[in-house]
């Protein structure tokens, strides 16, 4: 019999943009928290000021190797997200989402816990369909320099439903879309920090392509609130699930937006677009609305800033 009935939550990759925000919004909500995460791409930084907090813990492990603990929820974040960090070791990336989903769909397996996987928008490739829906399979090159990941969480996917169908695991899959927000890498090559730290620099902002490629920028306090509610929604939502902000823009206006927020001089420089980068990125949240409740709430300018202020007080 457990001596608390304070939900234990595992989070992998808790030390990263993202993990560090659940980390922080699930302590707030009365969880015991284990932090997991190798370090390749998260910061410690990141979670030093959940460690003194009483039912926080933090743990250095790889998830390409088995971890035995016992938890009641796990949020599999584990996998760098940026083209720059996933593609300096592909083979590691895709052993990180493979390997990874294996382990901790056994620990789900053992322990009788539910499992989430922060999947990716990256499943659907190179749209041919617009905006991107659930049930549209994607248009992916399997053997491009991005494919480590794509094909990486494309698989961590079918290994989700598999262990949900053959062993009854109870499993969440949610296909994040680009978000931002504080605690961003700044060097990590997303376009958002990119853009703040070489306005903030007075460096000329780089744009790869013409600028003409359009994203959908997501709040991080709001993709939090997206992972919460399908982590808690019935058993029978498995999802996929997009999780995302549907408001498009094109990464031309972005530039603009951020260096007129920054009172920068940037001027914009451009260079070839890289390998299989998407032309056109946009979440279809029907299903979100209509199965979770949930909907993105803070506006881009607010969202970025509250990023502009981060990163300003970070360079300071």
């Amino acid at each position: 019999m457990r001596l608390s009935d304070r939900k234990r939550v595992l989070v992998t990759g808790g030390a990263g943009f993202l993990g560090s925000h659940l980390c922080e919004r699930l302590l707030e909500e009365g969880a015991d928290v284990l932090c997991v995460d190798n370090f390749y791409s998260g910061s410690k930084d990141n979670v030093a000021h959940l460690l003194s907090h009483p039912h926080f813990e933090l743990m250095r492990h790889d998830v390409t190797f088995p971890l035995y603990v016992e938890v009641d929820e796990i949020y599999n974040l584990a996998c760098p997200a940026s083209p720059i960090h996933y593609q300096r070791d592909p083979v590691q990336t895709t052993k990180t989402s493979v390997h990874g989903a294996i382990n901790l769909l056994g620990l789900a397996k053992r322990t009788g816990a539910r499992i989430l996987q922060a999947s990716t928008s990256e499943v659907y490739g190179d749209p041919e369909v617009h905006p991107q829906t659930e049930d549209y399979w994607g248009h992916v090159n399997p053997i491009g320099t991005r494919a480590c990941y794509d094909e990486g969480k494309r698989a961590a996917e079918t290994l989700f439903f598999d262990y949900h169908r053959q062993h009854g695991v109870e499993i969440k899959v949610a296909r994040i879309f680009n978000t931002y927000g504080p605690r961003m890498h700044p060097n990590d090559g997303r376009v958002v920090s990119n853009f703040i730290v070489q306005a903030l620099r007075g460096e000329a902002i780089t744009v790869y392509g013409d600028g003409t490629q359009t994203r959908s920028f997501c709040y991080v306090d709001d993709l939090i609130d997206g992972l919460m509610a399908l982590m808690a929604s019935p058993a029978e939502v498995t999802g996929p699930i997009n999780l995302g902000n549907p408001n498009e823009v094109t990464i031309g206006e972005l530039a603009e937006e951020i260096t007129a927020m920054v009172g920068s001089a940037s001027t914009v420089r451009y260079e070839p677009l890289p390998g299989d980068d998407p032309k056109q990125r946009q979440p279809d949240v029907t299903l979100a609305k209509s199965t979770l409740g949930w909907e993105p709430k803070v506006k881009r300018e607010d969202g970025l800033r509250l990023t502009v202020a981060y990163f300003r007080d970070r360079m300071a």
